[in-house]
């Protein structure tokens, strides 16, 4: 899962909780049609991405690499953060 296909899915979740505070559903039925109105925003978005950058932006990478992404990121900034304050 590349870092932009993390986003799109946050996206995804972020919208369907407000238009869920906003809507007020009640039942599973009409939460099912916040979370289908939340995807389709956070799916329109990834189409206007495509279009733009003329790129998919669905990958192979699966989650376990980007676990592995963060991690190194992570390491790299502790490693240097570290270096800065020998010195």
């Amino acid at each position: 899962m590349s870092t932009l296909e993390l986003v799109l899915n946050m996206l995804a979740e972020a919208t369907t909780t407000e238009l869920s505070k906003a809507q007020e559903p009640e039942g599973f039925h009409e939460n099912k049609e916040v979370a289908k109105q939340g995807g389709k925003i956070a799916g329109d978005t990834r189409k206007n991405i495509e279009a733009a950058s003329g790129r998919p932006v669905i990958t192979a990478q699966n989650a376990s690499d980007f676990t592995q992404m963060l991690q190194d990121v992570s390491d790299k900034i502790n490693a240097e953060y570290s270096n800065d304050s020998d010195g």
